[in-house]
């Protein structure tokens, strides 16, 4: 077992630099559990005004369902990052360290949310050195995509990324910097564009990334001076040695980490399904995995979903399959190759993975949704590339 140090209390001023990830104490869950509160009424407050509207009035417009719908998924968010909190904290992790390639992990997340940071107007820049470290892969895959959670919230201006490695001390660097201030006045993000969030559920978010990296014993430093953010995250030569050592001494399982199914708390799934049945063996038989499940009833809603930014998987039921589905299906995997579908079949009880098909889809039966969809989200989206 793996135990982080003890973590302060406060939270680190403008300005400082933090010295490592820092898990969540006792002393500060009474700060944490106010944040929480305070995160979730702004937007449901706000959600509320406009359905007392809506009741008074009987109308609303466009923008007015868009606005709506933004606060919901604000406090949806905010209740994510507090069940990842709250699971992180309360469950010892079992590290389970293997050579993984950074680089190749960073530019696919990077790819990956490329749609969402070009609609929030701030994009990426990258110089990715060939990098390999040690460590458990899904779990720095956890910390990857919520650094990536937080930097898209806050930044207001192209986040530049730099991973860097000592070839004489074997130390890697990902550093990231990027403009936190101005920009809420200057009404640079654009209508669709998701919410900008609260102080609270920036502090939050925040607080997820420091808890995986202190689980992680990664030293994680921020600094913020002049209207900038700077954060690096590092992999000391020692603590590469030190899990070389134990990945040596615990036998292979399969999948790199930790907490049953917990390496995919918090990846986002669009679920393609007109059916109300399917919907709901979808959702029981992912209900423990701490995923964020989206539905849409149809191909053309899947489109616009996906035009923003795109989730981290995609189940389609096969009633709905046809060339629009294909058309979306091959705009997707052009731009991220990897990027993981899996196709419900009308009936039976097979699982094909990618891997094993001829044609490199990932396919269930309907009768096997609630015992194998947990398996081949586990398997294609945890296992290392």
């Amino acid at each position: 077992m793996v135990e982080p140090l003890p973590a302060e209390s406060e939270s680190s001023p403008p300005g400082s630099s933090t010295a490592a990830g820092r898990l969540v104490d006792g002393n500060a869950w009474r700060e944490v559990v106010a944040q929480i509160g305070s995160a979730v009424a702004l937007p449901l407050s706000a959600a509320l005004e406009r359905v007392n509207a809506l009741a008074t009035t009987g109308r609303i417009d466009r923008d007015g369902v868009r606005a709506l719908r933004d606060e919901i998924e604000s406090a949806r968010r905010v209740a994510m990052v507090s069940q990842q909190l709250a699971r992180f904290a309360s469950r010892r992790v079992r590290l389970q360290p293997e050579s993984v390639d950074l680089t190749l992990m960073l530019r696919e997340a990077l790819a990956q949310r490329a749609r969402e940071a070009a609609a929030r107007q701030v994009g990426f820049s990258q110089v990715l050195k060939a990098t390999t470290v040690m460590v458990d892969p899904a779990l720095l895959y956890t910390l990857v995509q919520a650094l990536l959670d937080w930097m898209l919230d806050v930044a207001r201006s192209p986040i530049e990324c730099r991973l860097e490695a000592d070839g004489a001390s074997g130390q890697a660097r990902w550093s990231m910097r990027f403009a936190v201030e101005g920009a809420r006045d200057e009404g640079r993000f654009s209508p669709g564009s998701r919410p900008l969030a609260s102080a609270d559920a920036d502090a939050l978010a925040w607080r997820l990334v420091e808890q995986i990296a202190a689980i992680l014993t990664l030293p994680l430093a921020r600094d913020e001076a002049g209207g900038y953010s700077a954060i690096t995250l590092m992999f000391p030569a020692s603590l590469q040695e030190k899990l070389a050592a134990i990945a040596a001494q615990e036998p292979e399982t399969g999948f790199g980490s930790t907490m049953s199914s917990l390496p995919l708390a918090g990846s986002q799934v669009l679920v393609i399904a007109s059916r109300r049945d399917v919907r709901t063996l979808v959702r029981d038989a992912v209900r423990h995995m701490g995923l964020v499940l989206d539905f849409v009833p149809n191909i053309e809603e899947a489109e616009e979903f996906c035009r923003d930014g795109l989730p981290h998987a995609i189940i389609c039921e096969a009633v709905l399959h046809g060339h629009r589905y294909d058309k979306l299906r091959a705009g997707i995997v052009a731009e991220l190759p990897g990027f993981v579908f899996i196709e419900i079949e009308e009936e039976g009880r097979a699982l094909e993975l990618r891997s094993q098909a001829v044609d490199g889809r990932t396919r269930i039966g309907r009768d096997a949704i609630l015992e194998s969809l947990p398996t081949a989200l586990l398997f294609e989206l945890a296992a290392p590339a």
